[in-house]
C-alpha cells in the first residue's frame, strides 16, 4: 500500500497569478472528478483578483470509503489528502497572501475534505465553503479539531435529501464549526439533486467580494 498516495499529484491554477492576486481559493474536487472540473466554478464567481488552485487526487478519489465511516478505514489516503491541502495552503502563504484572504472550497468528497482540514486547523480564513459535504468520521468518533476560527465565514449548502450527504451530518458540521468560533451559514435546499445551484454560487461570490474588499480596507495587498 502506498503510504502517501496523493504526493506528487498536479496542482492546476486559474484566475490571477499568485504574485499579483489579492486573494486565493483552494478548490477541492469530488470523488471521480478532477481539478479541471472544480476549476470550472471559478468562471461563475467572476472575481478577477482571486488566484484559484486545485489539487488533483490520485485516481480521482481523495479517500476510498464513505465519509461516514471511522477515519481509520480511509487511511492513509485521508492523511495524504489533508497534507495536500496543507501544502497548497502553505504555497499561497509563502507568496505573501495572508490566511484571512485565503478561502477553502470543496464539492461533495472535496467539501468533506475542505471542512475536515479547516476544523483540524481552525484559524481566521477568508472563508470556507462546503458544497454538499460534512465533517469526516463516524458519528461517535472523537474529533481532532484544534484552534479557533475567529468569526471566519463558513457556508454549508446541500440538498435536504442528498443520498450521499445525510442532512443530519450537514447540521452536525454546522454545530461543530460554530463551536470552533466560525460564523456559519447553512442552507438546505428542498429536493435538490447532488449538485451546485445558483443560490450557492451567488452566496460564495458575495463572500469572495468581502475578502477582496473588507470593510475599512485600503485596497492594498
Amino acid at each position: 500500500m502506498i503510504k502517501d498516495p496523493h504526493n506528487g499529484q498536479p496542482i492546476l491554477t486559474a484566475g490571477a497569478p499568485l504574485a499579483q492576486a489579492r486573494a486565493a481559493m483552494v478548490m477541492i474536487h469530488g470523488r471521480g472528478a478532477s481539478a479541471e472540473s472544480i476549476l470550472m466554478l471559478a468562471e461563475e464567481f467572476k472575481q478577477p483578483d482571486f488566484a484559484y488552485l486545485a489539487p488533483q487526487a490520485a485516481d480521482g478519489t481523495w479517500y476510498p470509503n464513505r465519509f461516514l465511516v471511522p477515519t481509520a478505514s480511509n487511511e492513509p489516503w485521508l492523511s495524504s489528502a489533508l497534507a495536500v491541502v496543507g501544502s497548497v495552503f502553505g504555497q499561497i502563504i509563502a507568496t505573501g497572501i495572508p490566511a484571512e484572504r485565503i478561502m477553502l472550497l470543496g464539492f461533495s468528497q472535496g467539501a468533506c475534505l475542505a471542512l475536515e482540514y479547516a476544523a483540524r486547523n481552525a484559524q481566521r480564513y477568508g472563508g470556507v465553503v462546503g458544497l454538499s459535504g460534512g465533517l469526516i468520521g463516524a458519528d461517535d468518533e472523537l474529533r481532532r479539531d484544534k484552534g479557533n476560527f475567529s468569526d471566519t465565514p463558513i457556508f454549508l449548502g446541500c440538498s435536504d435529501v442528498d443520498f450521499h450527504i445525510p442532512k443530519a451530518r450537514v447540521e452536525h458540521a454546522a454545530q461543530t464549526l460554530k463551536a470552533l468560533g466560525a460564523n456559519v451559514t447553512m442552507r438546505l435546499y428542498p429536493n435538490m439533486d447532488h449538485t451546485v445551484n445558483h443560490d450557492e454560487i451567488k452566496f460564495v461570490r458575495s463572500m469572495m467580494a468581502l475578502v477582496c474588499n473588507p470593510v475599512g480596507s485600503t485596497g492594498e495587498r
